[in-house]
């Protein structure tokens, strides 16, 4: 008896047998990233039949991705592709957890034409290796609440672009009685808004040979002293970040500072209640200042060859054109990868408060990452002091502070 298959069944064969790869992908914050995932992984399992792709739970933020990395790297439990802060590449590199994407990117044929330049393959670089591809790029911005700022005497043209002058504008706002004037998402993950109030004002976060605080210098005492004055003289409310987002788009802070990723997410809870409109960060000095960029890198962490050939597709896929793309348009974050850029022009016109981060890519420079094993624990140390600043109990000795933070981070840095 011959066996006669039709054009359908062989089809349908042909599709089971390539439909054997399957990865397990994890990111974090869901709350930013569910629609991006999931919409970039219907197009890409459309593009690739042959790689199914798996969510694990999401990671709450980024220390708790690489905490629960570092756990599962001694376990042998990590997932295929994992999504990290750019502040935490250096880490599992370091512990031989993510797998160096040389060899991959070598053997594509004109990797830098499909839009990854080298400056943007920094950002996933430890000691000469590129470890992970970054997917979404944020900077910090302010927001602003226009039906405050016009009520405060403000309007568009003349938008703060100090911190002098945002304090200004916060106090007229808390003096009209009806919100807050200023919240700062200050506790963001990474110490990433310290950051960039060290790097704005020309500072670093250690000496060059990572040997010695810097952070306690001319930079740091003006960006702590800056901290402080939100406080002691804006009054600004001690909330955490959910907090401070739902006061913010219920229309009760008019002023807010944070990443640029909470924008399409801000908008949409403000739903039309007030008028949204974002400015640059304050006090950015042409040659002085940097702002670290914020966001996170796709790494391969599967240790099955097949599985790392499926995860590196699904890389490509999800920094490339098509999936940066995708996560602009459902985030607030600015796509690395040149091609992508260049399929949102029209969105960009169209958005202008998704197009304020662009005009400050001259000033972005990496987030950096504390060396040694107590990378962890010092953004941690640094939350902590800069807790009892925001919270108001050391407002007013706000140098006194920043000495502490400095010896508790002193104290934490590897010896040599």
């Amino acid at each position: 008896m011959k066996l006669i298959l039709t054009a359908t069944a062989l089809s349908l064969m042909a599709s089971t047998a390539l439909a054997e790869t399957t990865i397990t992908v994890q990111y974090a914050y869901p709350e930013l990233f569910d629609t991006t995932q999931n919409e970039m992984v219907k197009a890409f399992e459309m593009k690739h039949p042959d790689i199914k792709v798996e969510f694990r739970s999401a990671y709450k933020d980024y220390e708790d991705a690489a905490q629960r990395v570092l756990r599962e790297g001694i376990t042998g439990n990590v997932p295929d592709v994992t999504f990290q802060g750019l502040n935490r590449v250096r880490v599992l590199a370091d512990k031989g957890i993510a797998v160096a994407l040389d060899d991959f990117i070598a053997a594509e044929k004109d990797f830098n034409a499909a839009g990854y330049h080298e400056g943007m393959r920094q950002a996933g670089t430890v000691d000469g290796k590129v470890y992970g591809l970054p997917f979404a790029i944020s900077l910090p911005i302010v927001y602003y609440n226009m039906d405050l700022v016009k009520k405060a005497g403000f309007d568009e043209n003349s938008l703060p672009k100090t911190w002098d002058e945002i304090v200004a504008l916060s106090k007229k706002i808390k003096a009209g009685g009806e919100a807050d004037g200023i919240g700062t998402e200050w506790a963001i993950t990474g110490n990433w808004l310290w950051q960039a109030m060290v790097f704005a004002n020309g500072g670093t976060m250690l000496n060059a040979d990572e040997s010695k605080v810097a952070f306690d210098g001319e930079a740091g005492k003006k960006a702590i002293g800056t901290l402080a004055s939100l406080v002691t003289e804006a009054q600004s409310p001690d909330m955490t970040p959910n907090e401070m987002l739902a006061a913010f788009s219920a229309g009760k802070i008019g002023v807010m500072v944070t990443t640029t990723a909470r924008v399409n997410a801000v908008t949409k809870q403000i739903g039309g209640k007030f008028e949204l409109k974002t400015g640059n960060y304050p006090d950015l000095q042409e040659g002085v200042s940097r702002l670290p960029a914020g966001g996170n890198v796709a790494m391969i962490t599967a240790k099955d060859k097949a599985k790392q050939n499926a995860a590196w597709e699904f890389l490509k896929f999800a920094t490339g054109p098509e999936g940066g793309a995708i996560m602009v348009k459902t985030t607030g974050y600015m796509a690395p990868n040149n091609k992508a850029a260049d399929l949102l022009k029209d969105f960009y016109t169209e958005n202008p408060n998704q197009a304020v981060a662009l005009s400050q890519l001259p000033y972005l420079t990496g987030w950096y990452a504390f060396p040694g094993d107590n990378g962890l624990k010092i953004t941690d140390v640094i939350k902590d002091r800069l807790q009892s600043i925001m919270d108001g109990s050391r407002a007013e000795e706000a140098d006194a502070v920043l000495a502490d933070m400095a010896a508790d981070t002193q104290a934490l840095l590897p010896r040599r």
